[in-house]
C-alpha cells in the first residue's frame, strides 16, 4: 500500500534530528519521535523503513508511526516532535481560591458540639475517634 504521508526533510532538519538523538538530554518521547522521522525519511538510500519495521524497531504502535508522519508532513517538524495539545480538557471546578478554602476546611478542627447537640455527620465522628 502507498504511504499517503512521505517525510521529506532538508539537510538540517536531519542534522537537528540527529543530534536529538544523540544527545539524549530530551523526553523519550521527543526521541522516539525523532527515530521515527529519520527511519521513515523517504530520500535514504534504502528508501526508508516501512512503518511495522519502524514500530518493531522501536517497540511503538503502527498508529503512532503514523501520526508522527501525518503530522510532520502537515504541520512542521516542531509539531510533530511534540505532544498533540489536548482541547478537550475539563474545566477546573475550583479556581485557586476555592482550594485554598477545601484545604483549610479539611485540615481544620471538626466542629464541637454546641448549644442545640452533637453534630452527627459521620466526618466528625470519625474525628473523635482518633
Amino acid at each position: 500500500m502507498e504511504k499517503k504521508y512521505r517525510v521529506q526533510l532538508t539537510a538540517e532538519e536531519q542534522e537537528e534530528l540527529r543530534d536529538l538523538v544523540s544527545k539524549g538530554r530530551t523526553a523519550a518521547y521527543r526521541q522516539t519521535h525523532a527515530h521515527i522521522l529519520l527511519l521513515s525519511y523517504e530520500n535514504q538510500v534504502e528508501g526508508g523503513m516501512k512503518d511495522v519495521e519502524i514500530a518493531r524497531a522501536l517497540k511503538v504502535g503502527t498508529a503512532t508511526v503514523e501520526r508522527v508522519r501525518q503530522r510532520c508532513v502537515e504541520e512542521g517538524l516542531e509539531r510533530a516532535l511534540g505532544r498533540k495539545e489536548q482541547i478537550n480538557r475539563r474545566a477546573k471546578k475550583l479556581d485557586g481560591q476555592g482550594e485554598a478554602h477545601l484545604i483549610a476546611m479539611a485540615c481544620s478542627q471538626p466542629p464541637q458540639a454546641g448549644p442545640v447537640g452533637r453534630c452527627t455527620c459521620w466526618r466528625s465522628n470519625w474525628w473523635s475517634r482518633r
